[in-house]
């Protein structure tokens, strides 16, 4: 096993080619936020990838975390150690304790992957795995719209207009400051620390929770200046979400809420004939969509959000469902 520090290493680019070529198979646990990192940060595409965790998924496995499906699957026991997950792993040189628990966080999978694989193959799911696994390696980073960041801090519902221009502000400061040292921003300072901020915006800072090195000297000092032009600033609206719901009537309603309790009751009944999360027979998104669809149930079966293997295992059953 090798362990790849990209911090010590200039060009990186032969990890890339190896990285996305497809007769190399790519094992990762929950990648979705891996392939976007690679993405956003080296431009690298995954083209061939198992995801363990949804391999885990589908043979019907409830705790999906790496070590509960290492202790289910392998018998295998690793240390989750909380206090590592949440360091700075930006610093050098990483101790000895933290490189073993990043070889353990990869030790373990081709063996992991090869033991899964071969319980979908006697499941007949192996097909499904695979199709949910190239999705996944499909996923782009996107980068967020500064002017809705605001909106999608945890917390930040609860909060008058004011408030809300000095969460922005606060929310600029903070992408800043992450970007600068090359940390997520929730590493930097956390959601609910920046609501507290920005609806008590003349507390201590000494005694904010959650703000470590910035409740002191000039980080201090730059905290507060983005809370002063918040304050400054005119107040801001939260968006009204459109609601198609309001231009159907009472009958049309009602027929879609029949329509979706049928589609409950059918994703149920499968889920627990085949002993798995109602959620990975068919997402309750896309099972509201099927029951509002002004068009029949085959056009709304081969919507690009529909997947191949769950039109080849469902297809006809819920056209009955639907139809009963």
């Amino acid at each position: 096993m090798f362990l790849i520090d990209p911090l010590a290493i200039e060009d990186i680019t032969a990890l890339g080619d190896k990285i996305s070529d497809e007769r190399v198979e790519i094992i990762l646990h929950s990648g979705d936020h891996d392939i976007r990192s690679l993405d956003r940060d080296w431009n690298f595409r995954v083209t061939s990838l198992f995801d363990t965790s949804v391999g885990a998924a589908f043979v019907g496995m409830k705790r999906l975390g790496l070590a509960s499906v290492l202790e289910s699957s392998l018998g295998i026991a690793i240390a989750k150690d909380k206090k590592l997950q949440r360091s700075d792993w930006t610093i050098r040189p990483l101790k000895s304790k933290s490189l073993r628990y990043a070889a353990d966080d990869v030790r373990y999978l081709i063996e992991l992957a090869d033991t899964l694989k071969s319980k979908l193959l006697k499941l007949g799911r192996l097909e499904w795995v695979k199709e949910e696994s190239e999705r996944i390696a499909a996923i782009r980073y996107e980068p967020p719209n500064p002017e809705m960041a605001v909106f999608r801090v945890k917390g930040s519902r609860g909060l008058n207009g004011r408030e809300l221009a000095t969460l922005k502000e606060l929310v600029e400061y903070r992408e800043s400051e992450a970007v600068k040292a090359g940390r997520p921003h929730f590493r930097v300072i956390p959601d609910a620390t920046l609501v507290l901020l920005a609806a008590n915006p003349e507390t201590s800072l000494k005694k904010t929770p959650g703000l470590g090195r910035f409740a002191r000297g000039r980080q201090a000092s730059d905290l507060r200046d983005a809370i002063h032009r918040g304050r400054m600033a005119d107040p801001i609206k939260r968006p009204v979400a459109t609601r198609r719901r309001g231009s159907l009537s009472k009958a049309e309603l009602t027929a879609i809420s029949r329509r979706l309790d049928k589609l409950k009751k059918w994703r149920a009944s499968h889920a627990k004939t085949l002993d798995l999360d109602p959620a990975l027979i068919w997402p309750m998104r896309n099972l509201k969509a099927l029951a509002a669809a002004h068009q029949d149930v085959e056009g709304e079966t081969r919507s690009p959000d529909v997947r191949r293997w769950q039109r080849a295992e469902f297809g006809s059953s819920i056209r009955d469902a639907l139809g009963s």
